[in-house]
């Protein structure tokens, strides 16, 4: 078949971009074409449509965004507005459609979070109007953000995220999520989780990237705690900043992103915190990108899969996550790691049997004990890793998201 992606973009490290990208890689191992409709794309030009003002980033975009999630009404104006730009995107879907004679549409977060209501709104059209099958992959709802509440356009929510439509497979990727779609919608959902290819394990450290810990600034006998996310405040940094201040240990903590696009305050916070605590921390997302290069100024710039091999330890203390992709990175690359057990983990993965360090709300003396112990006994974190490793390989690998897709596939006959 003919497979159409859609959403804001298919760029970076996100863990929507990161997704797609397994998707798409199952998908045409299962003899299908992958094609992309989005505001920023970095997919093959060839099989990409860009439509700039579907990136929610878009400045007339993001400040219609900003207006209509400010009060509980809207005025004339802006729904004028949305509907001047829903007829806008609904031609361009439709020739998206057209250009790559689309048999099946895979919307990703389009129909789940309202960053663009009159790019989903013409995407609600046009599958009401064809009828094309429709797998709507849904990362992050509506509710589950507290700044969707406060709004005025409770109406277009309702219409479109997500719509009820008979051609559309939801698809949610953690139970708890499931549950509340069924509860506030009335919808079935497909449960798909992340995945990774463990069923490849990760490639021996090159030339190129045995000289990560140099390039930081590490000494030979200090440890490279790695937080591998953005700066942002629902990943709960702040707790690894504390652990390698408790640890008693020569450590310093390498954040391997940038804030994104949500701004520098809690940044600034973290370096306020660490530096209060004596903890040495690196914000190093301006060399860690998609892939191995120069920057600029002639520094190398390597990937974060340049980073894991030489981590003594992963922290992984995020408050709110859709699923966990960090968490499976440290899996498969071996690595043990620090867990806080937000709800979906405490749901759907811990009772997988996976053993990590599990901490609520707070870093105890226990949790820092555990750490150490970890630190000194590299045999039994050797034999953690590969438990988990095998857990993982049972319940997120390819092979799983190749018999969920296989079933998505088949209920459309």
């Amino acid at each position: 078949m003919n497979i159409g992606f859609i959403s804001f973009r298919f760029a970076g490290t996100d863990g929507v971009s990161l997704e797609v990208a397994k998707w798409t890689a199952v998908l045409e191992a299962m003899g299908h074409t992958c094609t992309y409709f989005a505001g920023q794309c970095d997919r093959p030009a060839a099989r990409s449509f860009v439509t700039p003002a579907a990136f929610y980033q878009e400045p007339e975009m993001l400040a219609a965004h900003q207006a209509l999630f400010s009060r509980p009404t809207r005025t004339p104006e802006e729904t004028a507005w949305i509907q001047q730009w829903r007829a806008y995107f609904h031609a361009q879907l439709h020739q998206f459609v057209r250009a790559f004679n689309l048999d099946l549409l895979i919307p990703q977060n389009v129909l789940a979070i309202p960053l663009n209501i009159p790019l989903a709104l013409a995407l609600t059209d046009l599958i009401a109007e064809t009828g094309i099958p429709t797998i709507a992959q849904h990362h992050d709802l509506a509710w589950e953000r507290k700044r969707f509440l406060v709004n005025g356009v409770g109406d277009y929510l309702s219409a479109a995220f997500p719509p009820d439509l008979p051609s559309i497979q939801h698809v949610v990727i953690n139970s708890l999520t499931q549950r509340q779609l069924a509860w506030r919608r009335g919808l079935n959902a497909m449960l798909v989780p992340n995945v990774m290819d463990f069923a490849t394990p990760p490639p021996a450290l090159d030339d190129y990237a045995a000289n990560v810990r140099r390039d930081l600034g590490l000494a030979d006998d200090e440890l490279l705690i790695l937080q591998p996310t953005r700066v942002i405040s629902r990943k709960g940094i702040e707790h690894a900043i504390e652990l390698v201040a408790r640890l008693g240990r020569k450590a310093r903590l390498v954040i391997s992103h940038a804030s994104g696009d949500e701004g520098d305050a809690y940044e600034q916070r973290l370096r306020q915190y660490a530096e209060l605590l004596g903890a040495p921390v690196l914000f190093v997302g301006d060399i860690i990108g998609d892939e191995q290069g120069t920057l600029p100024d002639g520094r190398s710039r390597y990937s974060l899969a340049d980073v894991y091999p030489h981590a003594d330890f992963v922290t992984y203390p995020s408050l709110i996550e859709g699923f966990g992709n960090a968490f499976l990175e440290a899996i498969y690359f071996r690595k043990p790691l620090l867990v806080q057990r937000y709800d979906v983990y405490a749901a759907d993965i811990g009772p997988k049997g996976f053993r990590v360090v599990e901490f609520d709300e707070y870093v105890t003396d226990g949790v820092v004990t555990a750490v150490n112990h970890l630190l000194d006994n590299p045999q039994e974190v050797a034999e953690m890793a590969e438990h988990n490793y095998h857990i993982a390989l049972h319940h997120y690998s390819y092979q799983t998201l190749q018999r969920c897709l296989q079933a998505l596939l088949g209920m459309f006959g």
